[in-house]
């Protein structure tokens, strides 16, 4: 692919969300044109007028373009995706393109297996529960041991990691000091053997759930991960097993997830996504008491935009100079 000169390049970007943290700061492109003053560099605080800027755009920085708005992309060479999941553009047209397609993958790694090793030890100490009795002033010592599961030790127990990209093995390298026996899946059963005891292939989940404590889902979205969790699989899990999804929402059945958990076929759930988010007020999951809901915030951290925009310069480094780009997705897998 022809890699034009910074002076004959330009660079869109363009991302707009209601969470403000996922906005990108102010100053981003005074840093890029820092580097490179030559490099045409236009940055958009919404969608209003992206159609006009698209015709001549070479490079965009932004999560999100439909269908008809990379129809008007003519010279587009780069998108790189400030989000890790890619899935809401693996529409035909730009997996048949020649478009190369970098994402954030790695950028919440750290804040991910914070977030995780944090909700692994509050379901196994009950901590929701505790919570739930504070608010009432009740000295809650003999309900909490009596609960099922009771409190327990994470020392032995079964964590299966789905999904061992950046995130997962972050979240191994935290779980290991704890003495828990790590199980990662991958989709080729290959991966890091220093961080886990097994690494399994996507096909023997139904095998490796009925052995699992916990199950974590930090795998990406594709056809084949869709809805990857459901009554079926529910039904293979330990009674005293917990799932934990900050992955998509779209990963698992949520009706069955949560007739799951009323009908307590697993101990509980911890979700920090939903298939449509915000989770709707009406949904049955928030009046369950075996859940624990956080509004997808497992990736947020203050220095979200510093690695961000360490991850966006390497990458226009590496552009300018025609080496490879780093987190290069793969428009066939989705990821």
């Amino acid at each position: 692919m022809n890699r034009p000169a910074p002076k004959d390049t330009k660079l869109l970007i363009c991302v707009w969300h209601a969470f403000t943290l996922w906005r990108p700061p102010q100053d981003m492109d005074a840093r890029i044109t820092r580097r490179w003053p030559d490099l045409k560099v236009v940055h958009l605080p919404g969608y209003e007028h992206v159609i006009d800027e698209l015709p001549d755009t070479d490079i965009l920085v932004g999560y999100s373009l439909r269908r008809d708005q990379f129809a008007q992309a003519k010279k587009l060479k780069w998108i790189h995706s400030t989000a890790a999941g890619v899935g809401q553009l693996m529409y035909p047209e730009l997996r048949r393109s020649s478009i190369v397609l970098t994402n954030a993958g790695g950028v919440h790694a750290v804040p991910m297996a914070e977030h995780l090793l944090g909700t692994i030890i509050a379901l196994a100490r009950r901590f929701s529960d505790a919570m739930r009795y504070q608010a009432q002033s009740h000295w809650a010592q003999q309900e909490l041991w009596d609960a099922k599961p009771r409190p327990f030790e994470l020392d032995g127990r079964v964590l299966l990691i789905v999904g061992f990209g950046a995130t997962g093995r972050e979240l191994a390298r935290r779980i290991q000091p704890l003495g828990m026996r790590i199980w990662g899946m991958t989709r080729s059963g290959r991966g890091d053997a220093q961080l886990a005891e097994r690494i399994l292939p996507a096909g023997e989940l139904a095998n490796a759930l009925p052995q699992a404590d916990f199950v974590v889902l930090a795998a990406p979205e594709t056809p084949e991960t869709r809805q990857m969790i459901g009554a079926k699989e529910f039904a293979l899990m330990k009674r005293e097993a917990y799932l934990i999804n900050v992955a998509r929402g779209t990963l698992v059945d949520q009706a069955a997830l949560a007739e799951a958990l009323r009908a307590r076929t697993i101990a509980g759930a911890a979700i920090d996504v939903a298939e449509e988010e915000p989770l709707p007020p009406e949904s049955p999951l928030w009046k369950l008491d075996n859940i624990f809901i956080t509004p997808h915030v497992s990736a947020v951290t203050e220095r979200m935009w510093t690695r961000q925009m360490d991850l966006l310069m390497e990458n226009l480094e590496r552009w300018f100079d025609g080496r490879e780009l780093i987190n290069q997705v793969d428009l066939q897998r989705g990821y």
